[in-house]
């Protein structure tokens, strides 16, 4: 098996941050509190081909290619959605395309996110996986 070192670290890194969070509950105040904590999202990016499709709430999602790695700018008015979003970025923000295309987010399953996700939250949290993977693709090609 393929070993990808920093995105395993950053996931590594994700779990320890969770490992005080014994109920679905703290999970939770611990997405949204990722999520509140987002950088600011320039409003001029707020345009329609930025949204993510399949999530409940809208998802904007920006990625520019700095020196070989993918910078992703992110935003939701959801504070859950914007906390998943937290999560996929804390792992593949400022990453190479090949990494983020290959390097699961082996960390949700872990910390039993998808599982305790409503199906329509569930859905969103893996169209933004497939976006950032769709965005790295693109610098790729």
């Amino acid at each position: 098996m393929i070993s990808y070192p920093s995105c395993e670290k950053k996931q590594q890194k994700l779990l320890d941050l969770f490992s005080s969070c014994s109920t679905p509950d703290a999970r939770y105040q611990k997405i949204i509190e990722l999520g509140r904590a987002l950088p600011p999202y320039p409003p001029e990016l707020m345009t329609p081909e930025r949204i993510v499709s399949g999530c409940q709430s809208i998802v904007y999602l920006a990625s520019t290619l700095h020196e070989g790695r993918v910078q992703f700018q992110v935003r939701s008015e959801a504070l859950i959605s914007a906390g998943l979003a937290a999560l996929l970025l804390a792992v593949y923000n400022d990453e190479t395309p090949e990494i983020i295309l290959k390097c699961p987010p082996a960390f949700l399953d872990k910390l039993g996110i998808p599982a305790s996700l409503t199906p329509g939250r569930s859905n969103g949290l893996s169209s933004m996986y497939l976006r950032m993977k769709q965005e790295a693709l693109k610098y790729l090609l």
